[in-house]
């Protein structure tokens, strides 16, 4: 027979006031206490919203206006609990399961993965390395991925792979910022000397000059480009569902996106790692070294790379900053946590909403429940 749980922790109405004065920020459902001090910069709407409802209930905020939190946002509010306000109304934490019920069963546009999870009693064993455990979940990896915690990730026991698959946000800058600059000032000046050809047929016969006046349009093609190569890789590659019975297409998963969308607010895998970012801008570079000129190709490559940088700075942005309200970043900070918690086969772009648009992804606006 297993143990009892231990009995929750009780809070009097004055020590949660000498903790709101201290400047923490607890919120309550009914009788149960929330402690969002450590999350109140990651949420979505901006810290003062959270920090204005400190000591509140919040159970109207959930249900909206301005939109209803999907059941992920509520079990993600789980793991925030510390216990229960004396001398609340008795009955609270029921109305509360009946809610999160009803949340599940009149969002037909929600994905149906909202099995409450304890992080501490999961499908895996998070004091191991997770990458040669997630093969074995076979058709609940699709649920449990989906299901996001708060916690660091390590995929890999030996220290130094497992640092090469982690990084710090501005190694992309550092790193691949002055190659924007040299590879854009090098191949600026091929065009300036007139020496460059673009070729009409498969012979040298048949060539025009590129005057150097193109140079700032085919730099703006490259991010053009990427920002369509960043949507259709998040969205048929990292958001591919791989066969159940497979086990090293499910660590093939994990390891390229489905880490990120487990442990969405782990800083040190919000970016890509330079050694194998590497790789990939490598390839992508001798590709377009072999159907376009040189200075051409190597100039819509310096272009992509920038759309690179700046995408991976932004979805950094996103995941940590706080936007002003209603700026354009912050609604595509909404745009994305919709992606993050209720749904995650549509709102692909990050950057930009642009091919959300064209390709009919946007994510679906939620109705608001109505309470009695």
């Amino acid at each position: 027979m297993a143990p009892a749980p231990p009995p929750a922790a009780s809070f009097s109405p004055s020590e949660v006031q000498r903790r709101l004065a201290a400047g923490a920020c607890w919120v309550r459902l009914g009788a149960r206490l929330y402690d969002l001090s450590s999350f109140v910069r990651h949420h979505p709407g901006g810290e003062q919203l959270l920090r204005a409802r400190a000591g509140q209930d919040i159970s109207a905020d959930l249900d909206g206006p301005p939109h209803r939190h999907s059941a992920n946002a509520r079990r993600w509010l789980e793991q925030y609990y510390v216990g229960e306000l004396r001398g609340a109304p008795q009955g609270s934490m029921e109305n509360e399961a009946v809610a999160f019920e009803e949340t599940q069963k009149t969002d037909p546009a929600m994905e149906p993965r909202f099995k409450v999870v304890d992080s501490d009693k999961d499908l895996v064993d998070w004091q191991k390395p997770l990458l040669w455990q997630v093969g074995h979940l076979g058709e609940k990896y699709d649920e449990w991925v989906h299901q996001p915690v708060t916690r660091p990730i390590r995929l890999f026991q030996s220290d130094l792979i497992e640092g090469l698959s982690k990084t710090v946000w501005y190694s992309v800058p550092v790193i691949w910022m002055p190659l924007v600059l040299y590879l854009s000032w090098s191949y600026y000046r091929t065009f300036a000397q007139g020496n460059v050809r673009l070729f009409t047929s498969f012979t040298t016969e048949h060539a025009v000059a590129v005057p150097k006046s193109m140079f700032p349009g085919i730099f703006m093609l490259g991010i053009f480009l990427w920002s369509l190569m960043e949507y259709f890789i998040h969205r048929f590659l990292f958001h591919m569902k791989p066969p159940s019975d497979s086990y090293y297409l499910i660590m093939l998963h994990f390891v390229m996106h489905g880490q990120h969308h487990k442990a969405p607010f782990d800083g040190s895998r919000l970016v890509f790692p330079p050694v194998p970012a590497s790789l990939a801008i490598g390839v992508f570079y001798v590709c377009l070294q072999l159907i376009l000129p040189e200075a051409v190709g190597g100039t819509v490559f310096a272009g992509g790379l920038l759309g690179y940088v700046l995408y991976d700075m932004t979805h950094y942005y996103l995941h940590f900053g706080s936007p002003p309200k209603g700026s354009y970043l912050y609604n595509l900070k909404a745009h994305h946590v919709k992606h993050h918690f209720a749904h995650q086969m549509s709102g692909f772009g990050i950057s930009t909403k642009l091919w959300d648009y064209c390709f009919h992804t946007l994510t679906p606006e939620k109705p608001h429940l109505k309470t009695q």
